[in-house]
């Protein structure tokens, strides 16, 4: 049976999108304190299809698709840029599909101006108008207002007029600069993509036998499978190692691995194949919130997701693709004695002028993981790094980077890495990691 919150998240899914909703409201409709039903609203908001605007209230959004993660609803675009509706507050929920800014005659405007767009201007009433004629909302800047049958107007067409205090130009830094971050984390794999579904899940209760282990290990020729209790909560984990030596009727529960480590469904696959290689973990339950099973994944699974990742091109760029792409291997060295030339720049410094230690680390790194892929094929996982010596670096220097391999074997890697700048030494590290096989 679903428990209250799960009753109250599968309520507020079922309400009409673009409702206003309350904590006091759901209270009442689901017979619930109001602490409840507030953490219910907070995880629908975390789950993507409730949105809380300040001035405005919580309203019910569209779940955006993973393909369509980029795309952001008139609402979020309020809580980006800081901004109070004056009207259409019932088309909050709407999704804009691309900003035009209205710095051009009225007419030249509203030919690049139609349905579904988010017309950013200042306080050009007859603008305001005709956009939302068009099918597009408004957002005025410079913290102007407009006309109250504009405002009439937004919300007979249900399309938001939105203020906001900051200029055009930031405005639309922001909005871009969100569509941005959007992208980076579509490219993103999580477990949720990878997942086997709980259907396809071969799973065992804690009352189960040893007997009923067996009858799967034959079905399946699988050793490990996830435990749950009858309200299909992680238990535990049972393998060939826990059944050897044990009678066929004792209970599954009593020689199970108790409290096994588990991810969900948004963790980052990168994140799961560290935890997997770290604690010698083959396969992994996937839970929801309240610890129900969701799913598995394996080590096979999370090895050809980032196999894949590596082979796909990039959309949005990270400060780690900003340095790494800095990157450049000096030809004419011999193998294994690879040197890399970097150029510092801007966006690779402190607030100092001098090269930042996170940007420091990221050259090391991918270094290191430069070196160690030419010399052993396979994908690693970074287990510890140490930066034990480091000199002031100034802006538009040009870095040598010389990693060393000290030490590699099957499953691990050990690797020095010395910086020069114009010859002389500014910085020491060693890192090791984890080498996973392909195979």
């Amino acid at each position: 049976m679903a428990t209250k919150h799960e009753q109250i998240l599968l309520y507020i899914d079922e309400l009409p999108v673009g409702e206003k909703i309350s904590v006091r409201q759901i209270a009442k409709a689901m017979s619930v304190s109001e602490g409840t039903a507030y953490r219910a609203i907070k995880d629908a908001e975390n789950k993507g299809y409730v949105s809380t605007i300040e001035r405005v209230g919580t309203i019910r959004i569209e779940r955006k698709k993973r393909e369509n993660i980029e795309k952001l609803t008139f609402a979020e675009v309020i809580n980006i840029v800081d901004g109070q509706v004056l009207g259409g507050r019932a088309g909050l929920h709407k999704t804009l599909n691309k900003f035009v800014i209205g710095a051009m005659k009225l007419e030249a405007m509203m030919r690049y101006t139609g349905a579904g767009n988010l017309l950013i201007i200042g306080n050009r009433t007859k603008a305001h108008e005709f956009a939302l004629k068009a099918g597009a909302a408004v957002l005025i800047t410079g913290g102007f207002d407009t006309e109250d049958h504009v405002k009439k107007l937004a919300d007979e067409l249900q399309m938001p007029v939105i203020s906001t205090s900051y200029d055009t130009f930031t405005v639309a830094t922001m909005i871009n600069r969100a569509i941005y971050d959007q992208l980076i984390k579509k490219e993103i794999v999580l477990v949720e993509d990878i997942l086997t579904p709980l259907e396809n899940t071969i799973f065992l209760k804690t009352d189960d036998k040893i007997s009923d282990w067996y009858h799967h290990n034959r079905e399946t020729l699988h050793s490990r499978f996830p435990v749950v209790d009858h309200n299909m909560k992680i238990q535990g984990m049972i393998t060939s190692k826990d059944v050897i030596g044990n009678e066929q009727d004792t209970q599954i529960d009593k020689i199970m691995t108790k409290n096994p480590m588990t991810v969900s469904g948004k963790t980052s696959v990168a994140s799961s194949a560290h935890m997997m290689v770290w604690e010698g973990i083959e396969v992994l339950p996937v839970v929801d919130d309240s610890n129900k099973l969701e799913g598995m994944i394996s080590r096979q699974d999370v090895l050809k997701a980032l196999q894949m990742v590596q082979r796909q091109p990039q959309v949005g760029e990270t400060i780690d693709d900003t340095v790494t792409s800095q990157l450049t291997l000096i030809q004419g060295k011999p193998k294994g004695e690879e040197v890399y030339r970097c150029q510092v720049t801007p966006q690779m410094t402190n607030h100092l002028g001098t090269i930042s230690y996170g940007v420091l680390a990221t050259i090391v790194t991918e270094a290191s993981n430069r070196v160690l892929r030419s010399s052993k094929k396979g994908d690693l996982v970074v287990e510890n790094m140490t930066i034990y010596y480091l000199k002031p670096v100034q802006i538009e220097s040009t870095l040598e980077v010389c990693p060393k391999i000290l030490d590699v074997g099957r499953k691990f890697g050990k690797v020095d890495v010395e910086i020069y700048n114009d010859g002389v030494l500014v910085g020491k590290a060693l890192m090791m990691c984890q080498l996973i096989d392909r195979s």
